[in-house]
Order: C-alpha cells, then structure tokens, then sequence
C-alpha cells in the first residue's frame, strides 16, 4: 500500500517536471558542489603544487617525486578517500532521521579506523625505495623515491584525519568553512613549499614536508571549528565507547566504498609507476605526471559535483522524495555537460603552453601539447563520472561502483593500455589511451545503472533501513 502511494506520488510530479523545478535543483546543487569543489581543489593543490615547485629542480627530481606521489596514492590516499565515502551514506541517514550526535560519533568512528591503517601503510612507504627497484626501476629514481615516500609520512596521517571531518561537514551542508579553512591552507602551503624546496635545502623533501604540515593545518582549523562553533554543537557528539561500537558498521560501508574509488584511482597511478618501465623513463614519467596532475586538479570540479548529488540523492531517498533524488541526477548531467564544454575549451586552447606551469623543460612542454586531446577526452569522461558516482553512492551502491571499476578498468582498461604502450610501442600515449579507454566503459556502465534505477524502490528500501535504526 505504501509502495504504490509513494509510486503515485512520484507519478504525480513526474508530470509536473518543468526547467522552473530543473533549475531550482541545480541552485541547490551549486549551492553545495560549489565550496565542495574549492575544498577538494585545495587538497588536490597540495600535491600539484609541491610537483610544480620540484619540476623547476630538474627532470630527475620530477620523476622521482611523481612516482612517489603516485605510490603513495595508490596504497594511502586514495584507500582514505574512498573509505571516508562510507560517511555519506552513513551520516547521510543519521541526519535526514534526525539523530544529529551520531554525525560525530561516525565521524570519530572513521577517524578512529583510518588511523590505524596508517600504521600498515607508513611501514610499506619506509620501504618504497626497495620495492621499486625490485620492480625493476631505475635506482637513483628507487631511491629518490623513497625518501620522498619517508618524508611524506606525515601528510597520511593528516589525510586520514581530514577525510572524516570533511564529510562530517559536507553531510550538514556546512561548506563555508571548509572553504575558508582550504583557502587558508593553501595559501600557506604556497609560501611554506617555496621556503622548503628552494631555501631551506630540502629541495623536492621539502616538498613533501610542506605537504604534511599543510594538511595538519587544514585538520586543526576544522577541529577547532567543529569543537566551538555553535553550528556543530548539536552534531559533534561525545566522545564516548559508541565510537569504538560503530567500527564494524563502518567498514562494512568503508570497504567496497574504498574499492570504488581506488579501482580507478589506482588505474591512473598504475599508468605512472608503469611509465618507468618505458625507454627513456624520465621523459615519459614527467610528461605522464603533468597529465595526470592536470587531470587532478580538474576533476576537483566533478568531485564536488559527486559530493553534492551524494547529498542530495541520500537525503531524498532518506526522506521518500524519489522523484526529487532522481530531478537531482538530472541537474547533475546538466552541470556536468556545461562544465566539459568550459573547461575543455579553456585546457585545449592553452594546450602548448600549460606544461611550462610543471616544467621548464621544452621537450617535456612539446610531449604534453601531444598528449592534450587524450587528456581533454578524459576529462569529458570524468565530468560525467563525477554525477553518475555521487548517484551511485547516494543511493548506498559503492559494491556496485566497484564490480563496474574493476571491470571497467582491469578487465578492458590496464590490458589495452599496456599492449598499446608496450607491444604497439605507443609509450605514453598508448597508456593513456587504454585508461581513457577503461574510463568509457565505466561511463557507459554506470549510466545505464542510473537509467534503469527505479527511484520509488530505493526510496523504500531508504526508510526501512531508517525504520531499523
């Protein structure tokens, strides 16, 4: 009976759907993606920003700073990113049933679960310099590496403490001060990574040092607002033994969510460490990281475009407005197609001079102006990916995102880019080829999940796990 009064419901509105309705949804999506794309850009920053001020040292530090960057990510934070995400469907709930202290409980849940991951994870990054010679890189980029990885040790600490607290914020929609913090934040780290890389000695250390303490940073300036600002009084929560409770329930989520961001996070750093195995390895290592660098900053725009329609996907599912989580979908596809038009102009324009941002070096510059159009096709797939994974986690599917990632980008993706990049001899090009191929499937995939979902279901299945609570 309920069943068929909330399919009426939608019935009902689905006729009433106009551009007046579409375009009020998109206000409220931009009123929440718009300071989520500013935060993610500043921790996207931090890492492009140190790379910028180490390629001015030399092609050797670039290439060896990338690959440490791109293992770390790998097996750091990118797993931290992913299973931060099990918080926006958990603390998405916990809001909408209005059981506003269990956002803090959670939130220190997952700060209390990330951190000790973070021990497993420094002892790998200790070693990093003997893993890849192992692999079979080049020694003196092993070893550079390595260290790099030792210095940056800090940085996974303060990553594995801000994800949690971001999404704490981001559930309540309380983006202005994550804005301001990450605007404070990089400024900070603008001015400390020139000291360290180019004054202090450390030169690409440095880098990774001045990454560490701009995290620590962003972390203490959201604590200390979540600790004193009235706007959190409600939903920080005490401290109490339902923090430790909540661990399995939190990496029941935390785990698949985890797989859905690394799977493809992981295809694109495989594509670096991989880059070192190429005839001439600092060349094709450098150019590949000002690609994939790119690539990072850019996607902080779908990001926060995922994070916005995560929101307002699991609030609609929560509350039983299935044809609002569904309007919110569509104006997700709307900004996403208005985004690919703006920021491909811009980037394909400026195609032979934006390498010079990474390096000095001409030979590098010209091999990016080469690889532009791929890195342009990524980023068409990377705007839609962007709503099609906030639906996706919004409706609590992050198993599904990650069957559809694994098959997207290991079963089609990694094999095509390594016959391409080492048995046709394409080199980079051909790598990137194959993940832009993986990154097609992964769209068409998940598009066709979105078409075929049916919005009052989910809507149901949204409150009977409210009704359990």
């Amino acid at each position: 009976m309920e069943e068929g009064l909330l399919i009426r419901e939608g019935e009902v509105k689905r006729e009433r759907l106009t551009w007046g309705v579409l375009g009020q949804e998109v206000k409220r999506l931009c009123y929440i993606a718009g300071p989520m794309v500013a935060v993610t850009l500043s921790q996207f920053l931090l890492e492009v920003i140190s790379l910028m001020m180490v390629g001015h040292l030399g092609e050797h530090s670039l290439s060896s700073s990338a690959i440490a960057i791109s293992f770390c990510s790998v097996t750091g934070f990118s797993v931290f990113l992913g299973m931060a995400g099990a918080l926006e469907t958990l603390c998405g709930q916990a809001y909408v049933a209005q059981q506003y202290q269990k956002l803090g409980t959670q939130t220190y849940t997952a700060i209390f679960c990330l951190l000790i991951v973070c021990v497993p994870i420094s002892i790998i990054w200790i070693y990093l310099g003997r893993i890849l010679t192992l692999v079979g890189l080049d020694p003196q980029i092993s070893y550079e590496a390595g260290t790099f990885a030792t210095w940056l040790i800090p940085a996974l600490f303060g990553y594995a403490t801000l994800q949690p607290l971001v999404r704490f914020y981001q559930m309540q929609s309380l983006t202005f001060p994550m804005f301001i913090s990450s605007c404070i934040t990089i400024g900070f780290h603008i001015l400390l990574s020139w000291m360290l890389v180019y004054k202090s000695g450390l030169q690409n250390h440095g880098a990774a040092l001045a990454m560490g303490v701009s995290m620590w940073l962003n972390v203490i300036i959201l604590a200390l607002y979540m600790t004193y600002s009235s706007s959190c009084a409600i939903t920080r929560g005490p401290i109490s033994m339902e923090v430790f409770r909540g661990v399995k329930e939190f990496f029941r989520f935390a785990i698949p969510s985890a797989f859905m961001a690394c799977l493809e996070w992981w295809s694109y750093e495989l594509l670096i460490l991989s880059s070192g195995l190429l005839p001439n390895p600092q060349l094709e290592t450098s150019v590949l990281c000002v690609c994939l660098s790119t690539i990072e900053t850019l996607s902080a725009i779908p990001y926060g475009l995922a994070a916005a329609v995560s929101t307002r996907v699991s609030n609609e599912l929560d509350a039983g407005n299935s044809e609002d989580a569904r309007v919110s979908v569509i104006g997700g596809i709307l900004l996403a197609f208005t985004e690919t038009i703006l920021v491909n102009s811009a980037l394909f324009a400026s195609r032979d001079i934006f390498g010079y941002v990474f390096s000095s070096d001409k030979e590098v510059v010209d091999y990016v102006s080469v690889m532009a159009p791929l890195v342009c096709l990524s980023v068409v797939m990377d705007s839609f990916l962007g709503t099609l994974s906030g639906a996706a986690t919004g409706c609590g599917w992050q198993h599904i995102g990650a069957y559809v990632n694994l098959a997207s980008f290991y079963v089609v993706g990694t094999p095509i880019a390594f016959i391409l990049g080492f048995m046709v001899r394409l080199r980079g090009k051909g790598l990137w080829i194959g993940i832009l191929c993986g990154s097609t499937v992964q769209t068409l995939l998940l598009s066709i999940v979105t078409t075929c979902t049916n919005w009052e279901k989910q809507a149901l299945k949204a409150r009977e796990r409210l009704l359990q609570e």
